[in-house]
């Protein structure tokens, strides 16, 4: 059996990958805001696109389009890292899996 190389996974791992890393991110993350304000509701945003890019990430990898799946994952991170990166959610001090400030 032939080990593989660092950085040779296939796009089907590399998904599975990010998709276990941004569902460990969005139950990581924070809202920074009090209820109510503008902030509040631009970071319950950030959130809803995280969880629907995840969605649809999930619903293309059950078809078995991992590249869709992948760049479905990687929007849904996105979303949480600018969240946290713009102030408007918490990344608990977590630099693994978001871009802190």
């Amino acid at each position: 059996m032939s080990k593989k190389k660092e950085g040779s996974e296939s796009v089907a791992e590399r998904a599975a990958k990010y998709r276990k890393l941004t569902e460990a991110a969005l139950l990581k993350v924070s809202v920074k805001a009090f209820a109510g304000t503008r902030d509040f509701a631009r970071a319950k945003d950030f959130i809803s696109m995280a969880e629907n890019y995840l969605n649809d990430g999930r619903h293309f990898e059950q078809k078995g389009d991992s590249a869709l799946a992948l760049a479905a994952f990687s929007y849904a991170h996105a979303w949480l890292d600018a969240g946290v990166r713009a102030g408007f959610l918490g990344g608990k001090g977590d630099n693994r899996l978001f871009t802190l400030p």
